[in-house]
């Protein structure tokens, strides 16, 4: 039952994924990226990593919304009333993916990997949440402050000349 539950997220994932480059406005391809990322996080939650499934999701969640702010603010077009392609040269971005693609799969298949050293953890998240976050919690809890305090700005600046305002703030 896991096992068809976890590839139906995949599927859901992938098919998501590919939906974002199919649709044809900003709004959708926001809603359907977050889809993808909402089936990838209940998918590490099927696989026991409780803390990466939560956070993905979460943060997933919340960057989408503060998207879709900004998408109804400040773009022409953000219910895809008009349609447009999400996708920009083309054949520069595939001839890109393509390089970047066999790049890293060539640094995967030809890097000699370390042998593991050690036992591993009882909970390796947990290990690895500690060893990133344990001594710079306070320096992260201000990039927080700092980071929201930045987006605050930026919609008060921005506020005066949004996408109604056509003359500049002349009338």
């Amino acid at each position: 039952m896991e096992a068809l539950l976890f590839w139906s997220l995949a599927v859901v994932a992938v098919g998501a994924g590919i939906a974002v480059f199919r649709v044809d406005s900003m709004a959708r391809a926001t809603y359907a990226l977050a889809l993808s990322f909402v089936a990838v996080g209940l998918a590490l939650l099927l696989l026991d990593l409780a803390y990466l499934g939560v956070v993905t999701v979460l943060m997933m969640v919340m960057e989408m919304a503060i998207m879709a702010v900004f998408m109804i603010m400040f773009m022409m077009n953000p219910a895809g009333l008009m349609p447009m392609s999400m996708v920009h040269n083309r054949r520069g971005a595939l001839a890109l993916s393509v390089g970047v693609f066999l790049s890293l799969a060539a640094v995967a298949l030809l890097t000699p990997w370390p042998e593991r050293r050690g036992t591993v953890p009882e909970d390796p998240t947990r290990a690895v949440g500690t060893g990133v976050m344990e001594t710079k919690m306070l320096v992260m809890i201000g990039v927080g402050a700092v980071l929201f305090t930045t987006i605050v700005a930026a919609l008060v600046l921005s506020a005066s000349r949004s996408r109604y305002d056509v003359r500049g703030g002349r009338r």
